[in-house]
């Protein structure tokens, strides 16, 4: 095919796709930006078409290897320090390799929680900020008390406050929590004492479970820091409990988020965590220096999405429920996969690569896709005709 007839045919190729809205909204925009005219704009979106062609993928690539290959290959190049400290407070986060693993494996819990709060533009002040902040950070009964000691006299628990104001919340919080108890209010203490005799071991862990109740701000949330991102005044914490910060009138709900995948899940649903995986991931390997195309990474968390919960890339998640029984085997927990296998009578259809591969088929991948049929017999006939 001569060099023309090849761009002609790229051409018609071309005219065949339409470019996503995305694309010609950012093409309109540049296109007033810089006051092009007509045919400077057919350029600019030849231009494009050309590179958006070009990153297409033909039919029956292996996209899924391709984005293992291009997240695991400069994954390897990412730092092992842990955890890096936000602001003057020292809100402790996540980073590097251990938090892309802690998004891929899908931890219930993460390491570090963390949540970064909006707030609306009408309360986008430092005062607002620092308010908001100084109230969801978690006090327990121990953080506002001057001392506490056991008075073995009386058996009893003796805690004195910061503030006498704060005794009788304290005495309603521990009668709540803590059954067959006497609270009294004396002048500068309050004395929590046994309904029942009880020994001094008994005290002891009375006393730890006293002053662990929790008496104000939000549950979980252990330290909060306001920083200016722009024009905005944010709030990071250390510590997750968005459901809860959410209900406080200043923050903005559309933009607050926490680092924690199932709580994401469980708030705003399974899209919202969908993003969250994307954007961290991306944000992770970004913060190293690494280059990776979002479309892998958007595979990834759209395979871990897709049926309306969250699964984790390993055995007991999406590699564990392939359905070819020696692609699995072949993951972890060989025996135990062909043994599960062969008691339910299960057979493996060879539809995907790794099972193809183990056996020495052609894959069905490229132009391993479909089959070729020859008509020889014709052929042949055909030229002792002639």
């Amino acid at each position: 095919m001569s060099e023309e007839s090849q761009k002609k045919s790229e051409y018609e190729k071309a005219d065949a796709i339409e470019l996503p809205e995305n694309l010609l909204q950012q093409i309109e925009k540049i296109v007033a930006e810089k006051k092009l005219n007509k045919e400077q704009r057919a350029k600019l979106e030849q231009e494009v078409m050309k590179d958006y062609m070009k990153s297409m993928f033909e039919p029956g690539e292996a996209v899924g290897i391709l984005a293992a290959q291009s997240i695991s290959e400069p994954a390897t190049q990412m730092t092992m320090r842990t955890y890096h400290f936000a602001g003057s407070a020292g809100i402790k986060i996540t980073y590097g390799l251990p938090r892309l693993i802690e998004i891929f494996d899908a931890k219930r819990a993460p390491e570090a929680p963390f949540m970064t709060i909006y707030l609306k533009k009408s309360c986008n002040n430092r005062e607002t900020a620092k308010k908001i902040a100084e109230e969801i950070v978690e006090n327990a009964i121990a953080d506002i008390t001057d001392s506490f000691s056991i008075n073995l006299s009386d058996n009893s628990i003796e805690i004195e406050p910061h503030d006498m104001k704060s005794a009788t919340k304290m005495e309603k919080i521990i009668k709540e929590n803590i059954k067959d108890v006497k609270v009294k209010i004396k002048t500068n203490t309050l004395s929590i004492s046994p309904v029942a005799e009880v020994d001094v071991k008994e005290l002891q862990k009375m006393k730890e479970k006293v002053l662990d109740l929790h008496y104000s701000g939000t549950p979980g949330v252990t330290n909060a820091i306001v920083r200016r991102e722009g024009e905005e005044w944010i709030i990071n914490t250390s510590g997750s409990n968005l459901e809860e910060v959410l209900k406080i009138d200043e923050v903005d709900e559309t933009r607050s988020i926490s680092n924690d995948l199932h709580e994401v899940m469980k708030i705003f649903g399974i899209e919202a965590a969908r993003n969250l995986i994307i954007n961290d991931a991306m944000n992770t390997m970004q913060e190293q220096g690494l280059d990776v195309d979002i479309r892998h990474i958007i595979l990834v968390g759209d395979m871990m999405t897709f049926t309306g919960g969250i699964k984790s890339v390993g055995r007991y998640g999406v590699a564990g429920t392939k359905s070819s029984i020696l692609a699995r085997a072949a993951f972890e927990e060989t025996i135990k996969h062909l043994v599960r296998a062969s008691l339910r009578n299960e057979m493996d259809k060879f539809e995907g690569i790794f099972e193809n591969v183990m056996i020495g088929q052609v894959i069905p991948s490229g132009t391993g896709m479909f089959d070729l049929i020859a008509k020889f017999g014709e052929v042949e006939s055909e030229k002792t005709e002639k």
